[in-house]
């Protein structure tokens, strides 16, 4: 049997065992590929899923708005004092063009037609809030009237007045947007808070949208009102900037001018669309921002922010677990987050404050009403557990510059020893 030569490739062959580590290689690389590709698959697989939710969700917003101003446009071009003297294709001519304003806008602002845009953007806002307060006052009025069948004779007299409160309203929302935020006053008790951070003053606010419809002198004129609360720490529960951050030239030298003696906080917002862009122009002003991370801001004072726009908003995903993991027992707590959500599991934690945003407490009527069905914490204090929760209703505004029966606020914690 020694002298049979042995086949090729025969299970003794030494060719075959040389080349066995090579053929492992191509082996380990062939699966290496299909890894990659399977992994690219994924990723487009999940891109187009997500391109298909969003154009759905925008057909339907855009559905939904053009049937909101089909309705108030209708309602008023029946209206017997404006058919008898504005003819009807001008006044639907021009409730399409005041419709359509803030897209119109958008577009110009890709095609860096700045002034123009700001212009049409402006008129879309305020136009979406008239919208919003009118559809609600002519749809009372229809309710009321049976839409005219039960009463018809007094139908066109119902619909003139809520046509004149849905005016009078409007010039109110805008009024109220003018004034400067409230301030709210809270006196807070957290456990494990040393001695020497008693009485410490906590400023915090939400929801500015800095961006093409806010001007530098009123952000200036906020720093200021900031100022003289005398805060030692600040606190920003997300949306400073709107889109992709204020222009270079308006807004720096203001954000800079936000100092505390504990530093300036903040966490992401779902207007901040571009949070490279975002955290740039926040980083440079020196404000930092927190994701799933906590900071000692002072011995045994912990400042926590959660990043719940960068998630999935479900509630238990542990981003509180997440931005706690790191902070030692027995220390006071401070949680930031722009959603007033997981509340529960900031309470479970022993977070001895939680500060929100984001809801603008409904800014304007009725739009509150559906905020409060969104959302189970919607604006002002709560107990939850042991721990409080103080959500803001926004110190700025996002789209309408208008408020109504939500006034814009800031808050002025004072933080106790338990």
């Amino acid at each position: 049997r020694r002298g049979i030569p042995r086949r090729p490739g025969s299970a003794g062959d030494p060719s075959l065992s040389s080349a066995a580590p090579r053929l492992r290689q191509l082996g380990m690389t062939g699966l290496a590929r299909v890894i990659r590709r399977v992994r690219v698959f994924r990723y487009i697989s999940k891109a187009r899923e997500q391109r298909t939710i969003t154009g759905m969700f925008v057909l339907i917003a855009l559905a939904i708005w053009s049937s909101m101003n089909a309705y108030v446009i209708w309602r008023v071009v029946t209206l017997p004092k404006v058919a008898e003297r504005v003819p009807r294709w001008a006044a639907i001519t021009a409730g399409v063009v005041l419709a359509s304003s803030w897209l119109v806008a958008r577009a110009l602002e890709s095609l860096h037609i700045g002034t123009v845009a700001r212009v049409l953007e402006w008129i879309g806002a305020q136009w979406m809030g008239a919208v919003l307060i009118a559809l609600a006052c002519f749809f009372i009025a229809d309710v009321i009237t049976g839409f005219g069948k039960f009463i018809p004779r007094h139908a066109g007299a119902a619909r003139l007045i809520a046509f004149t409160v849905a005016v009078a309203l409007t010039l109110v929302a805008m009024a109220n947007a003018l004034r400067p935020p409230v301030v709210r006053e809270h006196e807070v008790r957290i456990r494990n808070l040393p001695p020497a951070r008693d009485g410490m003053v906590v400023v915090a606010i939400s929801d500015l949208h800095l961006g093409s419809l806010t001007s530098a002198g009123w952000f200036e004129d906020r720093v200021t009102q900031v100022e003289a609360l005398h805060p030692d720490l600040i606190l920003i529960a997300g949306d400073l900037i709107e889109g992709d951050g204020p222009p270079e030239s308006e807004f720096p030298r203001a954000l800079r001018a936000l100092r505390a003696p504990f530093g300036v906080w903040a966490v992401p917002g779902n207007h901040e669309r571009h949070q490279g862009a975002a955290d740039a122009v926040l980083a440079r002003a020196g404000i930092r921002v927190l994701r799933d991370e906590a900071v000692e801001v002072a011995p045994r004072l912990y400042v926590a922010g959660v990043d719940t726009v960068g998630h999935t908003r479900v509630p238990g995903r542990g981003l509180v677990e997440k931005a706690l993991a790191h902070v030692p027992p027995e220390t006071a707590m401070i949680l930031l987050s722009h959603y007033p959500e997981q509340v529960e599991d900031a309470s479970r934690r022993g977070v001895g404050l939680m500060i929100a945003g984001h809801t603008h407490g409904g800014q304007i009527w009725p739009f509150g009403l559906f905020v409060r069905m969104a959302y189970r914490y919607t604006a002002g204090r709560y107990e939850v557990g042991a721990m409080p929760l103080i959500v803001c209703r926004g110190t700025g505004t996002w789209g309408p510059r208008m408020r109504l029966w939500a006034p814009n606020e800031m808050l002025r914690i004072v933080l106790r020893r338990e």
